[in-house]
This record gives C-alpha cells, sequence and structure tokens, in this order.
C-alpha cells in the first residue's frame, strides 16, 4: 500500500506520540508484508529487530548490506540474531566483489573517493533489497546528529518511492541504551569501545568525548552519510 503525502504526513503527527514499540506494531499492521527492516547491526538495528519480532505474527522479514568489509564483530553479532531471534535475514551484496572493484576502480576505492564506494556497495544494493516493498524500518535517530534532527516517525522515501519508518526517531543515546540492557538484546561490543556508529571496518573509528556521533564516519572527508539516507 503506496501512501499519499498527506497520509503519511497524517501518520507521522499520530505516530510522533506512540512509544518506540507501538509504532513499529503500528507500521507492521499498516503495511502487513510490504515492510522490511533495515539491519547494519548497529545499536538501534537490535533493538527494532527486538521490537518487531515480539509484536510479528511470523518471522520478520530482515535485510543488510554486506559490503563485504564490516567488522568481525558485525559479522559475530549477524549470525547470533539470526539464531536468537524468528528473523528472516536477507543478506544483499554488492554487484562487484572488492576484487572485481579494485580492476575497476583501483585499490583501496574507500581511501580516495568514498563516495563512490558507498554507492557501489551501498546504495545501489539498497535499491535492489527494496524492490517489492512499500515501506521500510529504519534506526535513525534525531539525536545522532545535526543531519537527522528534522526526521519524522514516518516519511516518504522520494529516492525509493516508498515509505521510511523511524521508530526510534524521539529516542535519546540514554533512552535507547535502557531499553537494550533491560531487555537483554545481544549488541556489537563496539559500542563499548567508542564506536557509537559502526559501518565498514575501513570507513569507521572510535569517537573521541564530545564528538559528533557521525565524526567516527569517514574521518578525514566531508562527508557525514552513505548515501542511503540522502
Amino acid at each position: 500500500m503506496i501512501l499519499e503525502p498527506d497520509r503519511i504526513a497524517e501518520f507521522a503527527m499520530l505516530w510522533e506520540h506512540l512509544t518506540p514499540p507501538e509504532i513499529v506494531a503500528a507500521a507492521l499492521d499498516l503495511f502487513g508484508n510490504r515492510i522490511t527492516v533495515a539491519s547494519s547491526f548497529g545499536l538501534e538495528d537490535v533493538a527494532l529487530i527486538h521490537m518487531a519480532t515480539g509484536v510479528a505474527a511470523g518471522p520478520v522479514d530482515v535485510f543488510c548490506l554486506d559490503t563485504d568489509v564490516l567488522f568481525p564483530e558485525t559479522y559475530a553479532l549477524m549470525h547470533r540474531l539470526r539464531d536468537t531471534y524468528p528473523i528472516m535475514l536477507r543478506r544483499v551484496v554488492p554487484r562487484l566483489t572488492l576484487a572485481e572493484q579494485a580492476a575497476s576502480h583501483g585499490e583501496d576505492l574507500w581511501t580516495r573517493d568514498p563516495d563512490l564506494c558507498c554507492s557501489l556497495r551501498k546504495v545501489e544494493p539498497l535499491k535492489r533489497a527494496l524492490l517489492g516493498y512499500d515501506a521500510w524500518v529504519t534506526g535513525i535517530r534525531r539525536a545522532q546528529g545535526a543531519t537527522r534532527q528534522g526526521a519524522m516517525p514516518l516519511e516518504q522515501d522520494m529516492r525509493h518511492g516508498l515509505c521510511k519508518v523511524n521508530p526510534l526517531v524521539r529516542w535519546s543515546d540514554e533512552e535507547l541504551w535502557a531499553y537494550v540492557r533491560s531487555e537483554g538484546v545481544p549488541y556489537n561490543p563496539l559500542h563499548e569501545r567508542g564506536y557509537p556508529s559502526i559501518g565498514c571496518i575501513h570507513c569507521t573509528r572510535a569517537v573521541a568525548p564530545g564528538e559528533d556521533p557521525r565524526a567516527g564516519r569517514w574521518a578525514g572527508f566531508a562527508k557525514t552519510e552513505c548515501g542511503l539516507h540522502q
């Protein structure tokens, strides 16, 4: 079911006053089997998987964009979540292997043109991951940085022609951590080593106290987003 812009705005205002688990439940009810949950296995994503599997009638459709250069801790968590929760995990990979990308664009593309690297290994795979769906669930929160402060619980995704659901949009870091710990949700140990946002191993570093939460992504470049949410 593709919603008209005025209906999206209406639901966004209504959902602004719901708790994240209530937004997840409302979204699953509204979109049925035409909704999928995006997961890079960060703290937000494991919380969403826990919420969704707690209210869904059957296995939850979850996809991950496996760039082939995720942290070992991320891959380990991926397997643990698949064994813990009733999810149908779709691993979406780039069209080019790392060797093919190096042959076409040179070695270590991420050190020279991270925008192109993200386009090849994340943005294009996302388009394929969303084909056939009416909505996708993301872990976007306003507290993640200046680029996300205008996010709403439900948005129109113009690029992909569907709806984007952001259940955690109002939560602070403290609220997110409180939920994960109180519910015993498995999470990436890198979060406790200074990594609030975890992406590919070559383009993610730990964040110093007081830095913007997105400062650890693509350090040294004027880049704060991979292009998935632009």
